[in-house]
């Protein structure tokens, strides 16, 4: 229970636990080498972390784009990840409900008029379409904890391309929820825009910006069959010795249980170090 942040909370009491700490809103510039291996950091003020070895969980086209310098790289070159398929995006609206909607299950999927056509201005056009697929989502059908007493959290998800569309979301993330909470409204939560409390989005610029994922994709290197196991980023890296690689963008893939998979792999190809950044 508590949904994913009580994973978060394992694993720093796990860090934090071995006598090591947790640095949040510490920016990462570049990864620092010596002799072909990573020997630590250098974070946005200036300040040097050494290590003996260091995992990034950045999106792999940014850890190897923008924090490992391009003479240290031989395979994941600009060219190279310039050349790449990147993933959809996704518009995601996290709102609260100041009632219970318990009809509603934990999970649902909403399937729009189209589907070939929309993944096809998805992932090839690179169009922002009039229609959507919906992912909802309602962990309060589980955890009732989530939320006040007879209220509901919810966040809803619609794919959308990644950056390369030219979507000016500043102009369209608005529109695009109202949108969304109709169509929510019209077919399985009746009267839903009078009954929000709390209302949260991100968009594809919100992946590129915050979450520094490579245009904006969600999940890395599109899993086409010559981006998908052996062929997506190493989690042991190709281009320095003691640098390691998690995440969606790497062997195995996205999704809660292959990010989870890439960080176990770890327990088996990283060798004893001291000291992790």
């Amino acid at each position: 229970m508590g949904g994913t942040g009580s994973l978060v909370r394992g694993l720093v009491g796990l860090i934090e636990g071995q006598g090591s700490k947790v640095r949040c809103n510490t920016e990462v510039t570049e990864i620092l080498v010596q002799d072909r291996a990573a020997c630590g950091v250098r974070l946005s003020t200036g300040e040097v972390m050494h290590a003996d070895i260091v995992v990034s969980n950045a999106c792999a086209a940014f850890t190897y784009k923008t924090l490992l310098p391009a003479r240290y790289r031989r395979r994941w070159t600009d060219a190279k990840i310039a050349r790449g398929r990147y993933s959809m995006s996704l518009f995601v609206w996290y709102f609260g409900t100041k009632r219970r909607y318990d009809d509603v299950a934990h999970h649902t999927i909403l399937l729009g008029p189209r589907y070939k056509g929309l993944l096809r201005d998805i992932f090839q056009k690179k169009h922002l379409a009039e229609d959507f697929s919906l992912y909802l989502h309602r962990p309060t059908a589980t955890d009732t904890s989530l939320a006040p007493e007879g209220c509901d959290a919810f966040y809803v998800l619609s794919p959308v391309p990644h950056l390369d569309s030219g979507t000016d979301w500043r102009a369209a993330a608005e529109p695009y929820r109202r949108k969304i909470a109709r169509a929510l409204a019209q077919s399985i939560m009746p009267g839903l825009e009078e009954n929000i409390v709390s209302s949260h989005m991100m968009t594809p610029q919100d992946f590129s910006d915050r979450l520094l994922s490579h245009r904006g994709a969600a999940f890395g290197l599109e899993p086409i069959l010559t981006q998908s196991a052996w062929f997506r980023p190493h989690n042991e890296s190709e281009e320095i010795d003691r640098l390691y690689l998690v995440g969606a963008g790497t062997h195995p893939g996205a999704g809660l249980p292959g990010v989870l998979s890439s960080a176990r792999v770890l327990d088996r190809v990283v060798p004893d170090a001291k000291v992790f950044a």
